[in-house]
């Protein structure tokens, strides 16, 4: 979307302008909050922060209708400090609710538990960077599908595809993954 495009649909309807924007920076908003916020965040978190972010950017584009700027860059900076906040305020709320008892010293305080964990977090790491290398929509598809759960009737309204659509690119973007991760060393252990 061209600015002159944003200022003639701003200057048409607020909604249709809001309504446009939406429909083309939804993916990538919801990437950028998504790589923010994996480790740190539920769906809910998730889909708060993206609605956060689309009040923000409505709200400084119904203010400022000489709006100059690249819009794409603008978005894209909401975006990643608005989901940079959202996972400091989910950290801490994290860490606040966290109970050292004398059981759970013990358990955290272990050796073999430190490296199991650091492992755990180098493999999801190489599988998330794997999962990228599928490039959009396939990564979308794949990470809203194993991480979040959704189906693909709900997959397909945030990739703007029909449902079976997404069901037969996630089956495609399932062997190229497998193919990926063994290309990395990473076997059958239940990943995929």
């Amino acid at each position: 979307m061209t600015e002159t495009e944003l200022r003639l649909l701003l200057a048409e309807s607020k909604q249709k302008c809001h309504r446009a924007i939406f429909d083309k920076f939804c993916n990538y908003v919801y990437a950028i909050v998504i790589n923010v916020l994996r480790n740190s965040g539920s769906r809910e978190d998730i889909e708060d922060c993206v609605s956060d972010i689309f009040l923000k950017v409505y709200k400084r584009l119904d203010k400022d209708i000489d709006f100059s700027g690249d819009i794409k860059g603008f978005i894209g900076t909401v975006s990643r400090n608005t989901a940079i906040d959202a996972y400091r305020r989910l950290s801490l709320q994290n860490i606040r609710s966290i109970s050292l008892d004398d059981d759970d010293e013990k358990e955290f305080g272990t050796d073999e538990r430190l490296v199991e964990n650091t492992e755990r977090k180098e493999l999801a790491g190489i599988i998330m960077n794997k999962i990228k290398e599928l490039g959009e929509p396939d990564s979308t598809i794949i990470i809203q599908q194993y991480y979040y759960n959704r189906t693909a009737k709900e997959i397909s309204q945030s990739v703007s595809m029909t449902a079976t659509a997404v069901q037969k690119r996630s089956s495609r973007a399932k062997l190229r993954l497998k193919a990926l991760l063994a290309e990395a060393g990473i076997g059958k252990e239940g990943l995929i």
